[in-house]
């Protein structure tokens, strides 16, 4: 066999390695079960203004705390009043957590498996939610307003 052909066969050998390793890979991100919020340790507790607060005071200090570059940021258990209920464009619901004088609420988005849990809540109840948090509170000068804390994954941890 000729050198040519030596080189050409490992080359082949390599691509079709590094094609099958590619793919193994690609499937078992695809396939990696999704993180269990509702089972997952709470890493922190507050009520709804302290975090908005928190966020409105210093949202560097408080994006280090919350938020993590690969995803897992932390599992909060919120607790405030319901101030506004509403569904998404999934037909998923968001509870809005605000008291009155707050400049911005935490907003909380429910999954398809926890929103029949959200049936008996009323605007005015006081409730506890746990969710990931995915962005912070804080003021948009463009348009001229707060924007809220947002919790996905959320599920109702008490109603009082």
């Amino acid at each position: 066999m000729t050198t040519k052909k030596k080189i050409l066969k490992i080359a082949l050998i390599l691509i079709g390695v590094g094609i099958l390793i590619g793919g193994s890979v690609g499937y078992y991100m695809f396939n990696k079960p999704a993180r269990d919020v509702q089972n997952t340790k709470t890493d922190f507790s507050y009520n709804a203004s302290e975090i908005i607060n928190e966020y409105l005071t210093d949202s560097q200090m408080a994006n280090d705390k919350y938020l993590a570059e690969n995803g897992e940021s932390k599992v909060l258990e919120i607790t405030g009043i319901a101030s506004e209920i509403s569904e998404d464009f999934n037909n998923q619901k968001v509870i809005l957590l605000k008291a009155e004088g707050d400049k911005a609420g935490v907003s909380c988005t429910f999954t398809p498996e926890t929103n029949a849990n959200t049936q008996n809540i009323k605007i005015g109840d006081k409730i506890t939610i746990k969710g990931v948090i995915r962005s912070g509170a804080s003021f948009d000068e463009d348009l001229e307003m707060y924007e809220n804390v947002i919790i996905e994954k959320s599920d109702i941890v008490s109603n009082k």
